[in-house]
């Protein structure tokens, strides 16, 4: 039975351990997890990503994100 395994790399993302497929750039992942890419603010490696290179930026192996909601209200 041969079965197709994704390979998948281990980042840390809000400080917690996950695994994401290998080769996703910092737009695909926030598409992975469901997230809008326009309501969310990614820093990488401490360092605040800019949302027009979100598509360009691949996420590596050991790579620690943090992802920041913004939320509306009133």
């Amino acid at each position: 039975m041969a079965e197709s395994k994704q390979r998948t790399i281990t980042v840390e993302i809000n400080g917690e351990e996950r695994e994401v497929p290998s080769g996703i750039t910092v737009g695909g992942l926030l598409s992975h997890l469901e997230l809008h890419e326009r309501l969310v603010v990614v820093e990488r490696n401490r360092e605040i990503l800019r949302r027009n290179e979100y598509g360009d930026i691949s996420v590596e192996a050991g790579d620690r994100l943090e992802l920041v909601h913004f939320v509306g209200g009133g």
